[in-house]
């Protein structure tokens, strides 16, 4: 899924001692000694990224573009996979990293046509693809509450809002179209929940218990047949959980502006979830902890340090 560069001269960068390189007028990607290396690519992430992807779906010109566009419905769990891979890179990929910003905006040029209210959109439109970035940084900053051992401190949300900023601009926006601190970040992101978020029909269909995701197509073969086998069982409760973690890591202002229930017992059984993971997954090995990327990326960055 990604494989860090070893040369400058092969694609603009190479990984060192101080971590991941580009070219010098390129953005960089967050530092290996950062935050995000540690959130982006461990497996609790995960259960985050359908929240985050909901909320940018509420926007209603990149549900649109998503609707007439992603393939989603026939091919979800193949966009899945590409999605983290996509993530993974912007973090941990170095020089493949701005090449990953590159092709992202290669991949949204022709993404055009008219939402829901009939009004036409773009998909690089700086409002639109800014939206996309933002909602990942207030989706970490409230799972946190849970996965993590304690909440951020302002400090560490000032550092991990920084490492976002920077992430932002690998994938090609400009600076004038984010916030650039979090006293800005706010009250956009609280504007946008006020004046621009719904419940569209692609958020109405992400968190359906009633869609018809087929069976899982990736992994080993054995497995997959397995899936198959059980998948009319199966997928009731893989749906539930689904909308379970969507709505629950979502943070509550944005589950409100979107329209999107949520009770006490619920609310009480995501508190027991992140319990159960905070108290496993970092008693896993590092290789098991983190996605591929990530850890090769990690294993790279240690190995460069003792050479």
């Amino acid at each position: 899924m990604n494989k860090m560069s070893s040369t400058s001269s092969d694609r603009g960068g190479s990984t060192g001692p101080e971590g991941p390189r580009t070219a010098r007028d390129d953005p960089r990607p967050p530092p290996p000694d950062g935050m995000l290396w540690d959130l982006a690519g461990e497996v609790r992430v995960l259960l985050t990224l359908p929240a985050a992807l909901t909320m940018q779906v509420a926007h209603p010109a990149v549900s649109a573009g998503v609707d007439e566009y992603s393939v989603f419905r026939t091919d979800p769990w193949g966009r899945a996979e590409r999605s983290v891979a996509s993530v993974q890179r912007w973090v941990y990929g170095g020089a493949e990293a701005v090449e990953e910003g590159r092709r992202l905006r290669r991949l949204h040029r022709d993404i055009r046509g008219v939402d829901a209210h009939g009004r036409e959109y773009h998909a690089l439109t700086p409002a639109n693809y800014a939206w996309v970035h933002a909602t990942g940084f207030p989706v970490f900053q409230h799972s946190r509450r849970y996965l993590g051992a304690r909440p951020y401190t302002q400090d560490e949300e000032r550092q991990l809002y920084a490492e976002w900023l920077q992430v932002g601009r690998v994938l090609g926006i400009q600076d004038r179209d984010m916030p650039q601190t979090l006293e800005e970040f706010w009250p956009y992101y609280r504007r946008m929940l006020r004046e621009e978020v719904e419940r569209t029909l692609v958020v109405e269909e992400l968190v359906s218990v009633g869609r018809r995701v087929p069976p899982p197509d990736r992994g080993p073969r054995p497995v997959r047949v397995l899936l198959r086998l059980l998948w009319p069982v199966l997928r009731p409760a893989f749906a539930r959980f689904q909308r379970f973690v969507t709505i629950g890591f979502m943070p509550p202002d944005a589950r409100e502006a979107i329209g999107l229930p949520w009770s006490p017992r619920q609310e009480r059984r995501l508190v027991r979830l992140g319990r159960v993971t905070g108290a496993l997954v970092p008693r896993l090995p590092e290789r098991l902890r983190f996605l591929p990327p990530a850890y090769a990326a990690r294993k790279a960055y240690r190995e460069g340090r003792r050479a």
